[in-house]
């Protein structure tokens, strides 16, 4: 047991303003077991309260404040009772305008000692309790005055408080924003203090003076910073595009993909599940027959050349004929530099064979190239060519290269733009946890030879330097196509 001068210094730290007298009374109630551990209520673990789940299903108008922001950040929102906590969090993500980079935590008051709710980064951690999973939006409000604490970040802190102001008759088909003020704070920012830090810098026209003294300059700031971000912007419509897309359900997925998008799931991360969720993911997986035609030409073309067969050269290379034949017919002849008739210097034709062999159009026995039984039987089938592509992707055996194909093929299914798919691929292969190579902190490569694929199919030896922009509805089916097939 610990002696008495022990425990009279831990009470002089716990309550520095008590008087000698109010000490020693304290350590004679704690002797006699007149008064249990001072401990004990802030290590009790105190269930949540929930409501039985309503007969009818409410909609709810709410407050939702950035708790300590000065001046007020807030939204107004309408709000089905009905939402999952777990879509209560994407609402209040998208609403405010959170990245969803960081843990979140739900409680039931604003004491963060209040009974709170697990999510199942918790669980993995060994925690037990109440998984907000099961619980819905009107189990925990339903009048007005009735409040919930989100807190999201635990490093910077942001406390959020929901409260409701109104109870509808009826729920709204959407959960949507009606109103607001002020700016989202960056992500990283360093809480209130640093947000009101860098709100003061921009409201002053970037004034040097105020500059946060996190930042070695006002360059290294301005490259920090969210590209227009001001703390006084609001702009309802932006929010409630936001929300929409928030919680969109995602197209139904099985296998590898599905796993992986529960993968992410697991951990909170969103990233892959917005892909899935984009209005084009759920189009349709089929092309017409011109579209099969001009998808599959490059290939075509290349086995045309290929005929029965052709003998490779000593160095297990394309003959210098068939290179230059094919790098005119395909297109790649109109931009690449140089003559264009040796494959280990042209390699966007390299690209074309290796992918041709992936797919299983074309083998090499005996230092010669030769099609298939497949690319026999389809090499003149457009729409049979087709199919046979889809049912080949993604390629690759090992697990760097079949992620990367999913990857590949659930952005380009989502309709993004050509310029745009090796960004959102890296940024889901990083979410993913793969990494450049050169260190921990860099977004991978996007290459897959289920990317070159798709680029071949949508046009790359006819465009300069293989960029492929825009959106093509036809390369977006066949990408579908792929990871909705059963």
């Amino acid at each position: 047991m610990a002696e008495a001068t022990d425990v009279q210094r831990l009470l002089r730290q716990l309550m520095p303003s008590a008087s000698l007298e109010e000490t020693q009374a304290l350590l004679e109630a704690l002797r006699s077991g007149q008064v249990s551990s001072i401990f004990e209520k802030l290590e009790r673990d105190e269930a949540p309260t929930v409501l039985p789940v309503p007969a009818d299903v409410r909609g709810f108008r709410v407050r939702l404040d950035l708790h300590g922001a000065t001046p007020p950040v807030w939204r107004r929102l309408e709000l089905p009772g009905d939402l999952g906590l777990p879509r209560v969090h994407d609402v209040i993500q998208a609403a405010m305008g959170w990245t969803n980079s960081h843990l979140h935590r739900f409680r039931t008051g604003g004491d963060h000692r209040s009974p709170y709710f697990l999510t199942q980064f918790d669980l993995d951690e060994g925690d037990e309790g109440m998984l907000e999973d099961d619980v819905r939006l009107d189990q925990l409000v339903a009048g007005v005055g009735d409040e919930l604490w989100y807190e999201y970040d635990f490093g910077d802190g942001w406390d959020h408080r929901l409260v409701v102001e109104a109870v509808l008759e009826g729920p709204p088909p959407v959960a949507r924003c009606t109103g607001g003020r002020m700016a989202c704070p960056p992500e990283d920012c360093g809480g209130l203090g640093g947000h009101d830090e860098l709100a003061t810098w921009v409201r002053s026209g970037y004034d040097d003076a105020m500059l946060p003294v996190v930042f070695d300059s006002a360059a290294h700031a301005h490259d920090w910073l969210p590209i227009d971000w001001h703390p006084d912007r609001f702009e309802v419509d932006e929010v409630n595009a936001a929300l929409a897309a928030a919680v969109a359900e995602p197209v139904e997925v099985t296998g590898e993909l599905a796993d992986l998008a529960e993968q992410l799931e697991h951990r909170g991360i969103r990233l892959l599940r917005e892909v899935l969720a984009r209005p084009l993911s759920h189009g349709p997986v089929e092309v017409t027959d011109a579209e099969a035609s001009r998808l599959t030409e490059t290939y075509r073309t290349f086995l045309d050349l290929v005929g029965d067969g052709v003998a490779l050269t000593a160095a297990g290379y394309l003959p210098p004929a068939i290179v230059a034949q094919f790098a005119e017919r395909s297109g790649i002849a109109a931009w690449w530099i140089g003559k264009a008739n040796r494959e280990d210097h042209t390699p966007p034709v390299a690209v074309v064979r290796d992918t041709a062999r992936a797919l299983g159009l074309v083998s090499v026995r005996k230092g010669r190239l030769s099609p298939t039984a497949v690319a026999v039987r389809c090499g003149h089938d457009p729409q049979a060519l087709w199919r046979h592509i889809v049912g080949r992707l993604p390629l690759g055996t090992k697990d760097a290269e079949r992620q990367a194909g999913w990857m590949a093929l659930a952005v380009v299914g989502s309709g993004a733009p050509g310029q745009e798919w090796h960004a959102e691929i890296g940024e889901l292969l990083f979410a993913l946890g793969w990494r450049s190579g050169y260190d921990r902190t860099s977004v991978p490569p996007a290459r897959s030879a289920t990317l070159d694929v798709l680029h071949q199919l949508a046009g790359a030896t006819r465009a300069r330097w293989g960029g492929v922009e825009g959106v093509d509805l036809a390369v977006a089916a066949t990408a579908r196509a792929v990871i909705r097939r059963g």
